[in-house]
């Protein structure tokens, strides 16, 4: 196996997350529908389709920010619909997010954005101790000591992106929420975030779920994906989740709406658009 691989998932580790028959509406439309999904402690897992497929909702559900229509999300055994405010509050500074455009306080040096969740979560850390992990995660994504003083705009995309993964980890999460984590960045830039995410699973022990478009980061940040299909162009009796596998399986997907997706043909879309108009 390559250096750049995930490792296996130890499967006597148990599962981290359990989604059992959870469906999502908003005014009468359904956006998921009866996902079944369980994913093992430290397993890195994909999600992957088009705009509109439900991933984002997805991603929202496993956490706690949408509450389902039916069916039950558990976190370590604990059922999230049956959590109340405090004990929400406990659950989630057990999940770092990696938000899309960083989500970065403006009016914070860098600094003060990677300290913020320690500080909050915890009145009585000592000032020392916050400068030795925001200097020790800032050092693991690759940035200088002197990044601290500036402020987010004073930085580009790429250093936006890892000061917010240096923030994700700070509380030395269990979970690693990853939303887009390359979009807008070049390439190279792509692939040092690609880089930084198996680094950070090599480091701690840490389950991610990465929702993302881009192929390259899926394939290479993953042990598995799942692949959602938009609810309203499936047949009644369809499963949303069209593909569930290791990323080598992607290319050769029985499913044609994977294959597609995964080489970036339009094929049955553009037929359907047209169909359409």
């Amino acid at each position: 196996m390559s250096d750049n691989q995930p490792t296996a998932t130890n499967p006597s580790n148990g599962n981290l997350i359990e989604v059992d028959d959870v469906s999502v509406g908003f005014d009468g439309q359904w956006v998921l529908r009866d996902i079944n999904l369980h994913i093992p402690r430290g397993q890195t897992l994909a999600i992957i389709g088009e705009s509109g497929c439900g991933k984002t909702v997805f991603m929202k559900t496993l956490v706690g920010l949408v509450t389902p229509s039916s069916g039950t999300v558990q976190f370590d055994h604990q059922d999230l619909a049956k959590m109340n405010g405090s004990e929400l509050a406990k659950f989630r500074r057990r999940i770092g997010f990696v938000f899309q455009n960083a989500a970065l306080f403006d009016s914070m040096s860098i600094f003060d954005n990677v300290a913020f969740p320690l500080r909050q979560s915890d009145r009585s850390v000592k000032e020392s101790e916050v400068k030795e992990r925001v200097m020790q995660h800032l050092s693991e994504v690759g940035l200088p000591s002197d990044v601290t003083r500036k402020r987010p705009a004073e930085l580009s995309g790429g250093m936006r992106k890892r000061v917010g993964l240096a923030r994700a980890l700070i509380l030395r999460p269990e979970l690693v929420v990853y939303d887009e984590p390359t979009t807008g960045l070049d390439p190279i830039m792509s692939d040092v975030i690609n880089e930084l995410i198996l680094d950070t699973r090599r480091r701690y022990p840490v389950t991610s779920v990465v929702v993302t478009h881009d192929m390259h980061t899926a394939r290479k940040v993953s042990d598995r994906v799942l692949m959602f299909f938009p609810r309203r162009r499936l047949d009644p009796h369809e499963s949303q989740v069209i593909f569930d596998g290791p990323p080598s399986d992607l290319e050769h997907a029985e499913e044609r709406r994977v294959r597609q997706f995964v080489r970036g043909e339009a094929g049955d879309r553009i037929r359907e658009l047209a169909s359409q108009g």
